[in-house]
């Protein structure tokens, strides 16, 4: 008897731990509409050349993250345009540390809003398609998981030969999902 419960015990388990595994796989939680014609986020865990459309984004200072939000979401409230993911945060590179130097809420589309001044603090501007190296992540947006972003994709452009001086993060999730469930890219802006 025992050795006919074995194999069926052993299939049981193997599919059990199949489905945990299948289960930490990252997949990505759209909560709000991409930007037309922007590429879903990912793969995960690895550096892959991506291409971005041309878009349009509000931008404001990102040295005060918070507000810089806040500002960005009062004003595509008072323009009545909705919500996209994800919200771009330009960052600076000094050493190997990099700081948010911008904030950018992305629109649906180029034909949205107008480009230009808004005001002293926001700044809508059209931005040309661009050819990026990516590095795709789920979890918190921390300096351990920024530093192994960053490394990862030192590594392809000093494989390729070529530096970068344009970087990004994509953060994709807000508040509502959990913080192990969310997106985050860094992009390094190819020179064209």
């Amino acid at each position: 008897m025992i050795r006919f419960l074995l194999p069926a015990l052993i299939a049981v388990f193997s599919l059990s731990a199949q489905a945990e595994v299948n289960a930490a796989e990252p997949k990505y939680v759209a909560e709000s509409p991409l930007p037309k014609g922007w590429p879903t986020p990912g793969p995960y865990n690895k550096v892959t050349v991506k291409e971005f459309p041309a878009y349009r984004a509000a931008y404001t200072s990102g040295k005060a993250k918070s507000f810089a939000f806040w500002r960005l979401f009062r004003h595509i409230k008072s323009k009545g345009i909705p919500m996209t993911s994800p919200v771009e945060m330009g960052m600076e590179q000094k050493g190997d540390k990099m700081t948010m130097d911008s904030m950018g809420f992305l629109y649906q589309h180029r034909g949205v809003g107008k480009a230009g001044k808004e005001s002293s603090k926001i700044d809508v501007r059209d931005i040309p398609a661009m050819k990026t190296l990516s590095y795709t992540w789920q979890g918190k947006n921390n300096s351990r998981m920024m530093k192994a972003a960053q490394k990862a994709i030192a590594a392809e452009l000093e494989k390729r030969s070529i530096k970068s001086d344009h970087y990004r993060v994509l953060g994709y999730n807000g508040p509502g999902v959990a913080h192990s469930k969310k997106t985050w890219e860094l992009v390094a802006v190819l020179p064209k």
